[in-house]
């Protein structure tokens, strides 16, 4: 995997990254000199230079934590924390054969860096003002077809006005005729136009950006390769002169191995990979409909049906530009303000968290399980309550609703984050889908206006709501609708198609849902349509839908 396929909508993200890691490679330039410094001095004043340098966050909330030159270079520190007190030589071998090689190779990494960005910009730039020049062409051919049927208008009333005379009509004839042919000049223009701006978007996000982009990760993994050799030159400058220590220098070079380029380039795709799909061609909106009428010696430029034709504004709707600054979202629980694999990824921690947690509290309070636990406690009640000198009774009843309540609480978070991860993976592989179905090449636009598309548009408009209508519900709040489509009356089969189990709890609280306790045997009335909810019935009454992953299903 490549940053040009995979990055290719994260602009800003490389160039951030990018400059982490020139930043990271001139943090470990200063601190071996700063290290040379201190060489001969006191190990109190080696372990305070470490500590200057490790991260200030910690690894669970550091994302740079997951790259391997990171890791080591932590582990690094760790390493440099056990010594105790250097030598002369080491400080001069470490000054010359990394301060000195990294800090020129880091100059000339910042120059490759700039030069590539500085190329990216451009070809940003280029597109943009292509994208400007398409607007204008649009704009002008519009203008000059409206001038074109005005003129023709005319023309045509002062044919039929029997006061006009015929230098008058000769006159609003060739100017209706000089109009036409520059509207026709200008929808030639624009055509022209819009088949260049395609092909120069076509190459610029598929060819000119992701070339752009490997060269910059070609860079990035030739750095990170560099600094992990720089972190072996540490280990190797102390082995010559400090065999005592080899056990630790040992671990300082197993840390400089552990560098590997490609692993750090998929963990940054597996950061910021956002899922979307690649914009789409700009189409082509046709403004010479009615300069193409066939006219008639009855006509005077309006339709059969006697009412004037009404004429669109030929304004097309904002373009999303990958490359823009984006705001700052407003972080959500369920993580909807981030893209929808970075989404799904941090739901499914959340969710693996919750389920660590829950293992936890019930292998603390008891070896098998929730039901030992209150027994046993209840025993101890017993034990206390027969014997008062072991022990007060009372002060286990906190202790039995503390437990109950913690475990009962990590169940619902859980089925919680289990409901938000169904609906960010049925996203991601929704997006997935259409971007497997784009095309390698964006096909050319019809030489001549193309056909009146508004059949096509509202077939299209009515494909969108039936799609939209298929989301998965939104859990933002209980007082919300979960499902719009359990709008509809239940059409009552003749006889259930299965029986299923609840698996856990679920509070019915939307409309068309039902609620249902955990171990609750129940009647299948229809099966998941692949939107995540089956359709069931209690045996005291009552019909609704509920989550799918809720229940173990058995068909007749």
């Amino acid at each position: 995997m490549d940053w040009g396929t995979e990055l290719w909508d994260q602009f800003e993200v490389l160039e951030r990254h990018t400059q982490w890691g020139l930043d990271l490679l001139d943090r470990y330039v200063k601190f071996v000199k700063e290290r040379t410094e201190v060489e001969q001095a006191y190990a109190k004043q080696l372990r305070s230079l470490v500590k200057k340098y490790l991260p200030k966050r910690p690894t669970k909330d550091d994302p740079e934590s997951k790259f391997s030159q990171q890791q080591s270079f932590v582990q690094l520190l760790q390493e440099v924390n056990d010594f105790a007190g250097q030598r002369e030589l080491v400080a001069e071998n470490l000054s010359v054969r990394v301060c000195l090689e990294l800090a020129k190779y880091s100059q000339e990494m910042k120059q490759e860096r700039k030069m590539h960005f500085q190329e990216g910009r451009r070809a940003q730039q280029q597109l943009e003002n292509g994208f400007k020049q398409l607007e204008s062409s649009k704009r002008k051919f519009e203008r000059d077809c409206r001038e074109a049927e005005k003129a023709t208008q005319t023309a045509e009333r002062l044919d039929q006005d029997i006061n006009a005379t015929k230098a008058d009509v000769e006159k609003a004839k060739q100017q209706a005729h000089l109009r036409s042919h520059m509207a026709e000049e200008s929808k030639n223009e624009y055509a022209a136009q819009l088949q260049r701006f395609n092909r120069d978007q076509a190459h610029f996000y598929f060819s000119q950006m992701p070339q752009i982009f490997d060269k910059l990760q070609d860079m990035d993994e030739r750095r990170t390769t560099r600094l992990g050799t720089g972190y072996g030159l540490l280990s190797g400058a102390e082995l010559q002169v400090v065999p005592i220590i080899a056990k630790c220098l040992e671990g300082m070079k197993v840390a400089a191995d552990a560098v590997d380029a490609k692993n750090d380039s998929q963990v940054l795709i597996e950061l910021h990979k956002s899922g979307f799909a690649r914009p789409s061609d700009v189409e082509f909106e046709d403004f010479s409909q009615p300069m193409n009428r066939a006219p008639s010696d009855s006509s005077l430029g309006t339709p059969s049906d006697g009412r004037p034709e009404v004429r669109g504004t030929g304004r097309s709707r904002a373009k999303r530009w990958p490359f823009s600054k984006k705001n700052k979202a407003v972080v959500t629980e369920d993580f909807s303000h981030l893209p929808p694999e970075q989404q799904r990824k941090r739901l499914q921690q959340q969710l693996e968290e919750r389920n660590r947690e829950l293992q936890k509290e019930v292998d603390q309070s008891a070896g098998n399980g929730i039901l030992d636990l209150v027994e046993a406690l209840k025993k101890m009640k017993d034990v206390y309550e027969k014997t008062p000198q072991m022990g007060d009774p009372a002060s286990l009843e906190p202790q039995i609703t503390e437990t109950l309540r913690n475990i009962e609480r990590l169940k619902l978070e859980v089925q919680k984050y289990e409901a938000w991860l169904a609906e960010a993976e049925s996203r991601v592989l929704s997006n997935r889908g259409d971007s497997l179905n784009r095309h390698t090449r964006p096909p050319d636009p019809p030489a001549s206006a193309p056909p009146d598309s508004s059949s096509n548009s509202n077939s299209g408009s009515q494909e969108n709501k039936e799609s939209s209508s298929e989301e998965p519900p939104s859990e933002d709040g209980q007082d919300t609708p979960i499902y719009t489509e359990f709008d509809e009356d239940f059409e009552e089969p003749t006889s259930p198609i299965g029986q299923c189990v609840a698996i856990y709890h679920f509070e019915g609280s939307s409309e068309g849902t039902i609620s249902m306790a955990e171990g609750e045997d129940l009647s299948l009335m229809e099966e998941d349509k692949g939107d995540g909810w089956t359709r069931v019935r209690r045996k005291q009454g009552g019909e609704g839908y509920v989550p799918t992953s809720y229940l173990r299903v058995m068909l007749n």
